[in-house]
């Protein structure tokens, strides 16, 4: 669902469900009764745990939950007369004179210069900032479900230098979903072998 921030729970070593959290939030209140190691949610953007109060009812519960919704799929408010609210911020900005001259001669002026320019950088970029978040929710993930497996420190060395066939053999004997779920965050699904996928069981 695009749009839409994704969470995984474990039970133990043991993949449960992906989702979006309302949906792992009350899969989750189900399992945890018949759970015989800690159940942990894990962001899939972050790569981070979350805590969730899941007592009471399915409604109670899902009325509680923190609201992810990125800012781009948020819905537009009706907007009245007058110029549109872009939802800038006025911050200072240091430039030479000359920066400011070329600014300052551009359509729109400076304001709008320097937001094209930083548009245009993060579009450059995207592709470097998508894969250097991918690693870091990888590495938190690691952290907390693998930190104390063989080989720990090397992987995530490998990790960080972009070593992806070092890094998936180091991991190779580590628990299946563990292992699975790392590979899934720091390379897409696309790089988890077609033999492992769905195999979670909730």
């Amino acid at each position: 669902m695009p749009g839409l921030e994704i969470f995984t729970a474990f039970e133990g070593p043991r993949r449960l469900v992906s989702g979006p959290l309302g949906e792992v939030a009350l899969v989750i209140k189900r399992a945890e009764r018949r759970a015989s190691e800690p159940v942990t949610i894990f962001s899939d953007a972050t790569g981070r745990a979350i805590d969730l109060d899941l007592r009471g009812s399915d409604e109670e519960i899902l009325a509680r939950l923190p609201q992810h919704v990125p800012a781009e799929t948020a819905p537009d408010t009706p907007r009245g007369r007058g110029r549109p609210k872009l939802g800038v911020v006025a911050r200072e900005v240091t430039l030479l004179p000359r920066h400011w001259e070329w600014l300052n001669a551009q359509p729109g002026g400076a304001s709008v210069a320097l937001r094209k320019l930083v548009e245009a950088a993060r579009r450059a970029s995207g592709d470097i900032d998508s894969s250097r978040a991918a690693r870091d929710a990888a590495y938190h993930f690691m952290a907390a479900m693998a930190g104390n497996l063989p080989d720990f420190e090397e992987a995530s060395r490998a990790l960080f230098a972009g070593d992806r066939q070092k890094f998936s053999g180091l991991i190779a004997a580590w628990p299946d979903d563990i292992r699975d779920h790392i590979i899934r965050l720091a390379f897409g699904s696309d790089a988890v072998d077609p033999a492992h996928v769905n195999r979670q069981v909730v």
